[in-house]
């Protein structure tokens, strides 16, 4: 028989086995996607037509220090890697496009209090919301 700690002990390594594996594409060839929203120093990961996209920020003074890195997920040599920095004001959206003519849009939460792709078909010329 097992004592008592052993068997916590093994219920919770089995306990953060299953959630790891929860968390693991089914895949080998499948990415990790995390569409967001997010927080300070959490990475949003997902595609732009053909191109991956990993993107996170800082809060920086109550806007977003953003950092995007796109590349070819087929390129062994990295050669087609893209990154940027730049800083959003709340509310304010980067956009990002591919020569696919894809496209992504990030913004900026109030506070810097998160970082979102959002959707631009919900916006007017002037940024407000139908």
């Amino acid at each position: 028989m097992f004592p008592l700690t052993r068997s916590l002990s093994l219920a919770a390594a089995g306990a953060i086995v299953a959630l790891t594996a929860a968390s693991i594409p089914a895949r080998a060839d499948e990415l990790a996607q995390n569409l967001g929203p997010v927080g300070p120093r959490e990475p949003i990961l997902t595609w732009v037509g053909s191109k991956r996209v990993i993107a996170f920020y800082q809060p920086d003074s109550g806007n977003c220090a953003v950092h995007v890195v796109v590349w070819n997920p087929t390129d062994i040599n990295a050669e087609s890697t893209a990154g940027f920095q730049a800083t959003l004001n709340p509310r304010q959206v980067a956009h990002i496009d591919t020569v696919e003519n894809k496209s992504l849009y990030l913004q900026c939460g109030d506070d810097a209090e998160r970082l979102a792709i959002v959707d631009t078909a919900k916006f007017v010329v002037a940024g407000v919301t139908k």
